[in-house]
């Protein structure tokens, strides 16, 4: 017995054995397969290299390369053919290395490529790290450009991110090393990079962003000039001061990292306030700056960068009109002045675009761009005052209140809110056309109590009013801020029969070969405004201009406008349209300072017809409305409704229900025309506009019952 499990042990462990013996010949087999796997391929990319390397060495010189200047030719035109701005006017002054400061060339260097002097204008090891880096990212977050393929890429090449201009960027860099030398390629980068704000080169750069020469720079800004190249427009301190700085202080870091500087020298360089320039250079032809830069950025939103811009030849064509844009320029300048509006902080801002089709027309930010490049049509947000009284009508047309209801004009308190009239001069019971012609608050704050405050802040959102509304009856004399840009766009409702589009700026982009790259498509609309609430809108706001706060901006032609004025005069709008443009102007100042006097019916009309005055110099036409009649309230007021007679308005303090805020049947039966109507009105031609009071006004009640949503043309999922 013992025999046989002695047999039986000693052919187990023998199994045992074998499979061992097994699994090790198999592992050997494995790593003797991945070492020769790692060697091959070593040995392949080596022989690539070495290929590479020779190839690279065997490239002739560059001929003529001292003697390279930039040569940009990227254009804006005007949609009649005029250069708006040319990329060619560009600042540039050529320097020696021996006059660039020490600390500025080390602070590139330490930013941009560190091994500078030790490569052959190409590092492939930062080139393999940097991939692994973006696979492992899986987006680009790490370059390894050297600056020599920087300036190979900025003399020669495109800025397309492709394998095959990456290749180029290479082989131009090995010819560069082998034309000049480290310090004169250094000294050509120093010279030709581009560093935002017009600027070509460190020198170029020291006047823009200091009124400086080179020696005179501060060690934290050269180093503010040094971290501009990764981002020109993104760093460019007059855009974004804040990011200007902490990238700033980033360049300080790489500096002490590489001990170019002290701990002393860095902390007192990080502390350090940025002191621009007050009045930068004009650095480019450039007739609509502010437009341009909108421009700018529209193509940044189609795929281009904004070096490419710059430097890839581009002819881009826009929808600018560059008449009337001139126009613009010169009336702001020429109306505040008359007004005594001189100091830098009051500013002015016009947004006009075709309702139809969405092509911008005139733009302008500011009243001097060399003074202050903030664009007050995108970014400003200023309260409207009784400019946004139309959207409260609307709202209310919407509801099936008509032009010829009544509203009754006099004082009115709403919980702990009595906003009162201009000059408190108050009419009695008056059309609601009337209302708005001459502006009356005490009405405006009627006719929101009747609709409700959701009615109106839902169609200002459909509108494209995305900026905050208070759930206050204030907002019916204007009191939250808005955006020029969507304030304009708001009313283009009105003008084109309750259809919303979206304004654009570029109509095609041209290669420097004439290749279209891009080309405008149609563009978007939606409908968000019923036709006959479009209709009655324009034949009352006809009348703020033939007769009521408006008649400043008459142009003898078709048109709808409505002033606006907040308190203590610190802003002041006029709005108004044709059937083919809408263009909106605000004045205003940037510190938020009254203006005294200062109404929309002054500087901001004046303004609005001069430039409307070119827009529709070949046109006469009226719009293709239904025609609406105003009724003579001087005939008697008959059964026509009364708003404001009933102590618990409609639609604040009750229940609606969907039945009762069914849209209202289109009346076809109105066949007076408006010019008539309009002309019943002229013995209030001297009527100035009413100032709101927005002192803190309540808000009706919230409950869980639902309320009827307003009967407009939305699309479901915002009703």
């Amino acid at each position: 017995m013992s025999n046989s499990y002695e047999r039986y042990k000693r052919q187990r462990a023998e199994r045992g054995l074998s499979r061992e013996i097994n699994t090790k010949k198999q592992e050997n087999r494995f790593f003797t397969n991945l070492k020769m796997f790692v060697l091959t391929s070593t040995a392949l990319l080596l022989a690539g290299f070495t290929a590479f390397n020779l190839y690279l060495s065997s490239l002739p010189p560059i001929e003529n390369l001292e003697d390279f200047k930039p040569n940009i030719v990227t254009k804006f035109y005007s949609e009649d053919g005029e250069v708006i701005k040319t990329f060619t006017a560009y600042t540039y002054d050529r320097v020696e290395l021996s006059d660039v400061p020490e600390e500025l060339q080390k602070a590139l260097i330490a930013t941009e490529d560190k091994n500078f002097y030790r490569h052959g204008g190409y590092d492939i090891f930062g080139i393999i790290r940097s991939s692994i880096q973006n696979v492992i990212a899986r987006q680009a977050v790490q370059g390894a450009s050297t600056l020599t393929q920087q300036l190979a890429r900025i003399l020669f090449l495109s800025n397309e991110r492709t394998l095959t201009r990456k290749i180029k960027e290479i082989e131009v860099a090995a010819r560069i090393e082998k034309t000049i030398s480290k310090d004169k390629i250094l000294e050509m980068y120093l010279n030709n990079v581009y560093l935002g704000a017009g600027a070509y080169g460190v020198s170029a750069a020291s006047k823009i962003y200091f009124n400086k020469k080179l020696n005179q720079l501060t060690l934290p800004e050269q180093a503010l000039i040094a971290g501009l190249p990764q981002a020109p427009s993104v760093y460019n301190p007059y855009n974004n001061k804040d990011l200007a700085i902490k990238r700033r202080n980033q360049v300080l870091k790489r500096m002490l990292t590489m001990r170019y500087i002290t701990e002393d020298e860095y902390e007192r360089a990080v502390k350090a306030d940025v002191r621009l320039s007050s009045i930068p250079q004009i650095y480019t032809t450039n007739k609509a700056p502010y437009f341009s830069d909108y421009v700018v950025k529209e193509m940044q939103k189609l795929g281009f960068d904004e070096t490419d811009i710059i430097h890839g030849g581009y002819k881009v064509i826009t929808t600018l009109n560059s008449k009337a844009q001139d126009v613009a320029n010169e009336s702001i300048l020429r109306n505040m002045r008359s007004w005594g509006l001189t100091n830098k902080s009051q500013q002015a801002a016009v947004f006009t675009f075709n309702p139809l089709d969405g092509r911008i027309l005139v733009y302008a930010g500011g009243k001097n761009y060399g003074e202050s490049q903030y664009d007050r049509v995108t970014q400003a947000i200023r309260p409207p005052g009784s400019a946004f009284k139309p959207i409260v009508y609307a709202a209310a047309m919407e509801k099936g209140i008509t032009p010829n209801d009544l509203v009754d004009d006099s004082p009115v308190t709403i919980g702990n809110w009595s906003p009162h009239n201009y000059s408190h001069k108050y009419r009695g019971k008056i059309p609601v056309f009337k209302a708005l012609m001459v502006s009356s608050n005490v009405c405006a704050a009627r006719i929101i109590q009747e609709v409700g405050i959701r009615s109106v802040i839902q169609l200002a959102r459909v509108l494209g009013i995305t900026t905050p509304l208070e759930y206050d009856y204030t907002i019916s004399l204007g009191s939250n801020g808005v955006k020029l840009f969507e304030f304009v766009r708001a009313y283009g409702a009105f003008a084109n029969g309750g259809y919303i589009v979206q304004p654009y700026a570029i109509e095609r982009i041209e290669d420097s070969r004439g290749r279209v790259l891009y080309r405008a498509g149609k563009t978007k609309s939606s409908h968000q405004l019923s036709l006959k609430t479009a209709a009655e809108m324009t034949a009352m706001m006809k009348t703020v201009i033939l007769s009521g706060t408006g008649t400043a901006a008459n142009i003898g032609k078709p048109a709808a406008g409505k002033t606006g004025t907040t308190d203590d005069y610190k802003d002041a709008y006029f709005v108004g349209y044709t059937p083919d443009a809408v263009t909106g102007v605000w004045v205003g100042d940037d510190n938020n300072k009254q203006m005294k006097g200062l109404t929309g019916g002054t500087v901001p009309a004046r303004i609005w017809k001069d430039i409307m005055v070119v827009i529709t110099q070949n046109t006469n036409r009226d719009f293709d409305y239904p025609e609406v009649e105003l009724t003579n309230y001087h005939m008697g007021f008959g059964n026509a409704k009364v708003i404001g007679d009933d102590e618990n308005p409609s639609n604040e303090g009750k229940e609606v229900t969907v039945e009762e805020a069914k849209p209202v049947v289109e009346d076809q039966n109105k066949t007076e025309d408006s010019k008539q109507a309009a002309q019943q009105t002229k013995e209030t031609s001297s009527v100035q506009e009413t100032k709101p009071a927005s002192t803190n006004a309540p808000v009706p009640k919230s409950n869980n019952k639902i309320t009827a949503p307003i009967p407009m043309a939305v699309p479901e999922s915002l009703r």
